[in-house]
């Protein structure tokens, strides 16, 4: 059975390996807005079967305020058998597709997740050559309520050396995020491999919100309250959102479309943010 979630920001999306039940566990407990236990890259071959027993008897057990999610194999090596044993008494709030390559795979595992009366959001990873150039298709497929983007198996695929800058992926990860704008979805930023570097995922995550997205992929708990507070708006935005959405009123009762706030004309563009901004926030 599925739990009925409120609309919940998705800032911090933290994975746990699927065949470590105390690992599992203490996810939870985490802040993660989004936990996902993994049945993919974090699990060798050889404990593929263990580690779906795990995280179904783990779905039933544990206690978890934010969205729970499982990320199954790719569509035709594995998924299928992975949903067969996980889905059992208590379903996951949502599904990731890794190495996504077209629309259809979204729409396959739509498909699965229908005939077995679970039909939840699919979070689908662009990682990919093919998953780049299909973005926009993946972000429309019926199913998709958010797109991640994965820096690391990507350049692999192109055969590119991964530097600090990420000039190598930079296009690449402003295309997928484009490609979740446009169809109305989630847009989450790769993962930061280096988790004790604090000082360096701080400035990417806050770079990733200046670019536009919606939150981060998180390897290890201590990086979930750094990501946290870097998609989380400050007193300052919050304010500034404030009286725009102020001024937007009062332009209203004047039946005037364009108005000034700070010295600044203001009109749809900024009214817009103002609004995610408060949402984000919490007070809206």
């Amino acid at each position: 059975m599925a739990r009925q979630l409120p609309s919940m920001a998705r800032r911090s999306v933290l994975f746990a390996p699927g065949d470590q039940p105390g690992k599992l566990r203490k996810a939870v407990e985490s802040g993660a807005d989004v936990v996902v236990y993994d049945l993919e890259d974090a699990v060798v071959p050889d404990q593929k079967d263990v580690a779906r027993e795990a995280v179904r008897d783990a779905l039933a057990a544990v206690d978890v305020t934010g969205e729970l999610c499982v990320r199954v194999n790719p569509v035709g090596a594995g998924a299928s058998r992975d949903l067969s044993v996980v889905l059992g008494e208590q379903i996951p709030d949502s599904v990731m597709l890794p190495k996504v390559p077209s629309g259809d795979a979204v729409e396959t595992l739509a498909g699965m997740l229908a005939e077995r009366d679970a039909a939840v959001p699919i979070l689908s990873i662009v990682e990919s050559a093919a998953g780049v150039l299909h973005a926009e298709a993946i972000a429309a497929a019926d199913g998709t309520d958010a797109v991640l983007f994965g820096a690391e198996d990507l350049a692999g695929d192109l055969g590119a050396v991964r530097t600090p800058e990420g000039q190598e992926v930079a296009h690449a990860r402003q295309h997928t995020l484009m490609a979740a704008r446009a169809a109305g979805v989630d847009a989450i930023d790769t993962h930061y491999p280096a988790y004790e570097d604090d000082a360096g995922l701080r400035e990417q995550a806050r770079e990733g919100r200046r670019l536009g997205f919606d939150g981060k992929m998180t390897i290890h708990p201590a990086q979930v309250p750094i990501v946290n507070d870097a998609f989380t708006p400050g007193e300052s935005e919050v304010e500034w959102a404030r009286r725009i959405l102020a001024g937007r009123n009062e332009a209203s009762e004047r039946d005037s479309g364009v108005f000034v706030v700070d010295g600044e004309m203001i009109d749809a563009p900024q009214v817009r943010q103002a609004e995610r901004i408060l949402e984000r926030a919490g007070q809206r």
